[in-house]
Order: C-alpha cells, then structure tokens, then sequence
C-alpha cells in the first residue's frame, strides 16, 4: 500500500465552538482525500504531534500533498500584515518542515492553492499579501459564495513541463479561490503556467526531476464541481505518483 501524506488544516480552540469547542482540531476536506485516494494509495491525514515522532510517521510515507486553506502569516515571508490577513504562522512553520523533509529526503510533494504559495515562500519567494488591493490590473480570483464554481483561463507556457502533460488544451481553464498570490518567485522555480491577468500559476522546482516538486493555485481535488469545463486533474495526480519509490 502506497501511502500518501496530506498536511492538516487547523482549528484552535474556541470557546464560541459548540464541539470540542476548548480542543484543537487537525483536518482534511474530503474532496482531497478523494482525489489522492485510488486502488492500491492510502491517502494519510499528518498529526500535529512532536517533531521525534512525526519524523518516524514521515519517513513511512512515499509522498507528501500539500492541501489549501488559511492564508500564510506574512511574517513567514519576512513581511508585517498589512490589514486583517494575518494568516497561520502555526501552521506555516509545521508545513515548511513537511517541505523541508520532503525535499531532502527526495519524497515527491505536489502543493495545491495555499500549498503553492507556501512552497514558494519555502524557496524564498514573497506573496500579494491581498491581491487586489496590492497588485494593478487583475481580476479577483476568490468569490467565498460561489467558491469552486468560478473559472478562468490558463495560460500554459510552451515550453514547460506542463505543456507536456497536456498537448491537446488549446483554451484551458481552472478553478480559483484565493485572494493572495506569488510576488517574488522562489529560487528554483520554473513558471509553468500563469492566469490571463499574469499572475502564476503552476510551478515545477528544477532542482529535482521534473514533476517531483510541483505546485498549483488552482484546486484539481475540486474539479468535479465545473466537470469538463476545466482542466483534467489526472495528469498532475499522475504525474506525482509516478515519482514514488
């Protein structure tokens, strides 16, 4: 059984929480887990536990998911907030050291929405704290009502990686729901693809064979929701179990 690490969502206690309201709570969306779950994969929730024993947990699994969620703490790109986006500095230093392992211990590791950006901060990258308050000329790419049912073109580059592993998308289009995005790109850090308004997209690390250290903005465990009116989510899941050792 291949087993496949997913790094947790968090909730803190809060006295307002009518369960376990005074507990803190580790999480995953179950749209995730039935993207990363097939026949012969055990899609794996991480403990928020200390570090000597989620060490020996990690070295069990083959990859590592990083799954959306809170915004990051912009203090984990060097930045102090600029307004109500304080982020989750917690968890931020939790999942730089899932990263951290992954990276160094050459485990496959596949970033998704809050994952990507998280993973370019780990390679010295910045973020748009807010979008479109900081950035001129974009669209917004976050809609808390309508959520995964929006969409807009992808701009895949030509030459990339990507472009690879979808030769026949002449006009493709993905999901969106986030309000931050990349700045400064990280060291390592080969653009893939960008949104029409030239925000990125999809990345690949070049340090490592290709596809082995990827990331998205957009949320392929979502694409059930707009179907074939967005892109196919296999190729990247594919991609990254076919990294697995």
């Amino acid at each position: 059984m291949i087993k496949i690490g997913i790094t947790p969502s968090f909730m803190y206690p809060d006295s307002n929480r009518a369960v376990y309201g005074p507990k803190s709570l580790t999480y995953v969306e179950n749209d995730m887990m039935t993207y990363i779950a097939r026949k012969g994969i055990l899609p794996v929730l991480l403990p928020d536990i200390d570090k000597p024993l989620l060490k020996d947990i990690l070295d069990e699994m083959q990859g590592f998911i990083l799954q959306g969620g809170v915004d990051l703490a912009p203090e984990s790109y060097g930045e102090k907030p600029i307004g109500q986006w304080k982020g989750d500095k917690y968890r931020d230093d939790y999942e730089l050291q899932i990263i951290d392992y992954a990276i160094k211990n050459d485990k496959p590791i596949f970033g998704i929405c809050r994952g990507f950006q998280l993973m370019n901060v780990y390679f010295g990258g910045t973020l748009y704290q807010d979008t479109l308050t900081q950035k001129e000329g974009v669209n917004n790419h976050r809609s808390a009502e309508l959520y995964d049912t929006i969409k807009h073109p992808l701009v895949i580059k030509e030459s990339s990686f990507l472009a690879s592993l979808y030769p026949n998308n002449s006009n493709p289009y993905v999901n969106t729901i986030h309000h931050q995005s990349v700045k400064e790109l990280g060291t390592g850090l080969d653009v893939w693809a960008t949104s029409d308004d030239g925000l990125v997209e999809a990345f690949g690390y070049n340090g490592k064979s290709e596809g082995m250290v990827m990331a998205v903005q957009w949320h392929p465990e979502f694409s059930k929701t707009l179907g074939s009116q967005i892109l196919d989510p296999n190729p990247l899941y594919d991609t990254f179990l076919s990294h697995i050792k």
